[in-house]
């Protein structure tokens, strides 16, 4: 079949988000004339125009508002040739199906799929071997892809070359003489944190004349740190709550690398080729198998144990007990330069 456009629809966090790119990057490849649409949420649009693979955003929250009839023909308005469900929901599964997109993709362990999709696929998250990256992948084994795609390649379809620039209040601050590293503590509760302790003595034991630190993060975020990290440093630079999404996006493309524990900034120093040091808690699913950054300087760390402690949430020992020793180590390691400590 000649796609002429095709939806894909992944409608969650940041760091979804950038896993799926590549989606956009083979389908691209495979289908050079085919326009790409992408159902997100708002927050997430800065992520997709960026992207050089993808043509256009369209607002799943903004839709999900309009009536059933307003709501069928705004989709079937998009008169597109296929539907690619990579975060399945059952509201967009039906949508779709009543408004008559030809080619209609998802998974077999959602029942929703079976009465609304026409194309479906076996693929198992959950108990997976698989990155979660090639796992989205895997949906395009239906337009001609491969089976699987290795992790170093997935990188090459990232296509975040828009990035806007830098605002000029914020590109003042970057070193030229320095590495440009960032820290990002906490995680929103999407993840299992390192701790303000250890990010503390990670600053601790970087030299001030070798790294110009900035934290970011959140105002509500900032403020659970104040005491423990900002406050204590007076040669850090506290962004906490000053950057919105396409200033982080033009930052963190500025600098040169970041630690941080699995969030959407930690995928986003990967997609942008920086140095991005992800620590992660020895648990499945959330264990760097699935889920750790990927990009040319990404690396990770995580101990070599099985735990199931922090299952239910809480704090995650075997993370804390990871050492900013470990984790300057792993960062020296990963830095192209001559800076030698």
């Amino acid at each position: 079949m000649d796609f002429k456009k095709i939806i894909i629809s992944r409608t969650d966090s940041i760091g979804d988000v950038i896993l799926t790119l590549p989606v956009a990057g083979v389908l691209k490849k495979l289908y050079p004339k085919c326009n790409i649409v992408f159902f997100g949420q708002s927050y997430t649009q800065k992520i997709i125009n960026a992207c050089e693979y993808i043509d256009e955003f369209i607002d799943w929250e903004a839709l999900d508002k309009l009536g059933e009839k307003k709501l069928t023909d705004s989709i079937r308005n998009i008169k597109a040739d296929a539907i690619i469900h990579v975060f399945p929901r059952k509201k967009i599964a039906r949508i779709a199906r009543k408004a008559k997109i030809p080619y209609r993709l998802g998974t077999t362990n959602r029942l929703y799929h079976w009465g609304n999709c026409n194309k479906l696929l076996r693929i198992s998250r959950k108990q997976s071997p698989y990155h979660e990256a090639q796992l989205n992948l895997k949906l395009l084994l239906a337009f001609g892809a491969k089976e699987l795609y290795d992790l170093k390649e997935i990188p090459t379809f990232y296509g975040l070359t828009k990035v806007p620039p830098i605002p000029e209040d914020i590109h003042c601050l970057i070193s030229n003489d320095r590495f440009n590293l960032i820290l990002h503590p906490k995680s929103k509760g999407s993840a299992r944190e390192w701790g303000p302790d250890n990010f503390a003595r990670l600053i601790d034991i970087l030299p001030e004349d070798k790294f110009e630190i900035f934290i970011t993060g959140t105002k509500e975020e900032g403020l659970l740190i104040r005491d423990s990290i900002i406050n204590k440093y007076s040669h850090i630079n506290d962004l906490t709550g000053k950057l919105a999404l396409n200033e982080l996006i033009s930052f963190i493309a500025s600098t040169d690398g970041l630690v941080a524990a699995s969030t959407g900034p930690l995928h986003l120093a990967a997609a942008l080729g920086k140095v991005a040091i992800g620590i992660y808690p020895p648990i499945r699913p959330m264990h760097p198998g699935r889920w750790a950054p990927l990009g040319k300087k990404a690396n990770y760390l995580v101990l070599d144990k099985k735990c199931n402690k922090c299952r239910k949430g809480g704090r995650c020992e075997c993370m804390e007990s990871i050492k900013p020793e470990d984790v300057k180590q792993k960062l020296l390691n990963s830095i192209n330069s001559n800076i030698i400590i």
